[in-house]
Formats: C-alpha cells, structure tokens, sequence
C-alpha cells in the first residue's frame, strides 16, 4: 500500500464525516483524526515489532520514551 493510497483513504474518510454532519460544523477536528489514526498505527507497529519497542520507535522515527507515553495514554500499556 502507498502513500498515496493511505491519503486518500483519509480523504474519503473525511468527505464521509462532513456527509454525516449534514452541514452541522466541526470541532476539534486536528485532535480527532491524530487519535484516530495515532492508536492503530502504534498497534499495528508494535505487533509487526513483536512488542519490542525499541524497534517500534526507530520504525517511527520516535525515541523510545516519546513512543513509551504514547502507548500509555492510548492504554495500549500500563
């Protein structure tokens, strides 16, 4: 999968969320899309790096602490 094709999933993604506004405005929209796509991602990595998060981290180009209290505050570790 590419790049490209990732982004217009996002894109399609979207024009189905404006659709089922039904012209009611948005909020907090940037926060939204970050935790929606933030938590499956970090799942995916971390599976796909067998848990080890030192590995996960350089695929993310993340430190380890900064994907550590990711994990946290997306309750995917304690």
């Amino acid at each position: 999968m590419s790049k490209k094709h990732i982004e217009e999933c996002i894109r399609t993604s979207l024009e189905g969320y404006f659709k089922d506004l039904r012209g009611t405005e948005p909020d907090g929209m940037y926060d939204m899309m970050v935790n929606a796509v933030e938590r499956p991602l970090l799942e995916v990595v971390m599976q796909h790096a067998e848990q080890n998060q030192s590995r996960a981290a350089e695929w993310l180009g993340l430190n380890r602490n900064t994907l550590r209290k990711k994990l946290v505050e997306h309750k995917l570790i304690k």
